[in-house]
This record gives structure tokens, sequence and C-alpha cells, in this order.
């Protein structure tokens, strides 16, 4: 998967302090492209937009 064009972003609920902090880079074409905000060039989890957008409104609700 090409990653080159991601625009990685944070939730405004993460700190200034680094910790535990995923990005996210929903800007590209059929994929939401997750990773650990720690290591940035680690691993790179990869969802569909339905299947992303599932999973934020369950987070949202618990």
């Amino acid at each position: 998967m090409d990653l080159s064009s991601a625009k990685w972003r944070k939730s405004t609920r993460s700190g200034t302090g680094g910790g535990d902090c995923v990005e996210v880079a929903d800007n590209l074409p059929g994929v939401v492209a997750v990773r650990d905000s720690k290591d940035p060039t680690g691993p790179v989890l990869s969802f569909g937009p339905k299947t992303w957008k599932a999973f934020v409104g369950y987070a949202k609700q618990h």
C-alpha cells in the first residue's frame, strides 16, 4: 500500500505530552490507515471506510 500521500492526524483529545496515541490517515481512496504515533515508520493497520466508520461510531457510544 502506498502511503506516501497519507496525511496523518491525531485525535483532538490527544494530549501534547505524547503517550498512547494513534494517528489516522483518512485522505486515501478506499482505505483508512492507522498507526502508532510513537512508531511512525512501524506497522500500519488498514480498514475500509465503512468498517472504520462503524468502529468510530461504536467507540463513541462506549
